[in-house]
């Protein structure tokens, strides 16, 4: 029988088992986690045969080196980057077949910062909360790769998409994210609601699942005091006390103490995913329904 496994010869920087997340456990204190560039993972989830909530990789920066021990179909997608089978340049954005045995490179992204890997039959390690996702904030799932992991793989269901290659969004150069003002707006002056619509902030390198930090114009707060502990969810614009931005991802707490200036609208969160620190970011406030 084949061993239907994948061998990690470089883990990367940050490289996470992601699929569509754990929805509905907020109010057990579960974050929804899952990949943050959802509709990439559900592209190459595509271009191998897989339905869209397969588990695939979910890379940063560095991209990450695999073994597998029995031929696969693989797609690659998210942030630009070179891929290498044994050495030879592969298609980025297509499915390409891997020889069991073969080293499979995804190397450091060119733009954007997280990069997709999607393998024929899924990522199957043991689900948690109905997902197979890592949560970095809570620590349920798998734990991120390491040198030297083995990770087993589902068998496969259907044969891989008949494409070339895929257009994929680029990057982004600039950061446009469409809010919702409040609901803790009335927490900060005019003056600070002024320069959070109409300053250009810069995502922070201390970015990471859990939020997109920013870099620019402290936000002032009307009046000092404490805030009672509240729900927040996907996309919150939670302001600490040092009056920077910080959005709300994926791996987000499931509440907080510091005031919620606007919500971003989720369609909008995809592109935070990949958007490199040093971003410019500018906050675009949008009528409410």
């Amino acid at each position: 029988m084949t061993d239907r496994a994948l061998f990690v010869v470089r883990a990367g920087a940050l490289t996470t088992v992601q699929d569509l997340g754990r929805p509905g456990y907020a109010h057990l204190g579960v974050p929804r986690s899952g990949a943050l560039d959802a509709s990439t993972a559900a592209l190459v989830n595509r271009l191998v045969g897989n339905p869209s909530g397969a588990a695939v990789l979910e890379s940063t920066l560095n991209g990450c080196a695999l073994r597998p021990r029995c031929p696969v179909t693989v797609a690659v997608g998210g942030a630009p980057c070179p891929v290498t089978v044994d050495g030879r340049p592969v298609a980025w954005g297509a499915p390409v077949q891997v020889p069991g045995g073969a080293l499979l490179n995804i190397g450091t992204a060119l733009s954007g910062v997280r990069g997709y890997v999607a393998f024929s039959g899924g990522v199957a390690v043991e689900p948690v909360l109905g997902s197979r996702s890592t949560d970095l904030l809570s620590g349920l799932g798998p734990p991120p790769l390491t040198d030297g992991a083995v990770l087993p793989l589902g068998q496969v269901i259907g044969g891989h998409a008949r494409v070339d290659v895929v257009p994929q969004p680029a990057p982004p150069a600039e950061l446009v994210l469409r809010v919702t003002v409040g609901p803790r707006d009335d927490w900060f002056t005019p003056a600070a609601l002024r320069a959070f619509t109409t300053s250009t902030y810069r995502v922070s390198s201390a970015s990471n699942r859990i939020g997109l930090r920013t870099e620019g114009p402290a936000l002032e707060r009307a009046f000092s005091g404490e805030l009672p502990s509240e729900g927040m969810v996907l996309g919150a614009v939670q302001v600490p006390p040092d009056g920077r931005p910080v959005v709300f991802l994926a791996d987000h707490p499931t509440t907080g103490g510091y005031p919620v200036i606007a919500v971003v609208r989720t369609a909008d969160l995809r592109a935070a995913a990949q958007a490199a620190p040093g971003t410019p970011v500018r906050f675009v406030p949008v009528r409410r329904g």
